[in-house]
């Protein structure tokens, strides 16, 4: 059975939400929680972005892709993201149980730059980001690349009021040397 590149979007994606809601449960106690303005506008930005990038969208607004991949760029696509979500469970897992869906500080908090956060400051973001631009891609219409780029900018937005966080928490001396060496979100980008 061979299967069509719109079946193995769907399939990495539920594949990825499902383990990755499923492995929620395996993190330590939350000392601290971040609640800040920001906290509700990126949650309320990657909601309707991923309004926006779900096929049904396009589908309700009878939107007709703006260009046709063929059978080889889709399936580059759906390897893009397959790859962009293994990068995701790299980091988490190299977190362990520090990983948190929120803002958080999590019993025995430390700051973690090793093996992914060694290229990259968030590669959970960077990784989440890669499979939505590669997914608004696939999808080929405006709604599901305007979702893929709120939800990037969203994530963006949470990475910048995650690391105020996490200096203020850790300590900005510390934090500030990582934020030094270690690029945000593109790896091998200068920092400054």
């Amino acid at each position: 059975m061979i299967i069509q590149p719109n079946e193995a979007f769907e399939i990495i994606w539920i594949a990825w939400f499902v383990s990755w809601i499923a492995a929620s449960f395996w993190s330590a106690r939350t000392e601290k929680r971040a609640k800040t303005r920001e906290t509700w506008i990126y949650r309320i930005t990657i909601c309707a972005g991923v309004i926006l990038i779900l096929p049904w969208t396009a589908q309700v607004l009878e939107e007709r892709p703006i260009w046709e991949l063929g059978y080889y760029g889709a399936h580059t696509l759906a390897g893009v993201i397959a790859a962009a979500l293994l990068l995701t469970w790299w980091a988490r897992i190299h977190l362990g149980r520090l990983w948190s869906s929120a803002i958080t500080r999590k019993e025995e908090h430390r700051l973690v730059d090793t093996g992914p956060y060694g290229f990259v400051r968030h590669p959970i973001y960077t990784g989440l980001i890669t499979a939505l631009l590669a997914t608004g891609a696939s999808e080929a219409t405006l709604t599901a690349l305007l979702g893929a780029v709120i939800i990037a900018l969203s994530l963006w937005l949470k990475a910048r009021a995650e690391e105020s966080f996490l200096a203020a928490e850790l300590g900005f001396d510390a934090y500030d040397s990582y934020r030094r060496r270690v690029p945000m979100l593109i790896p091998f980008v200068p920092c400054h």
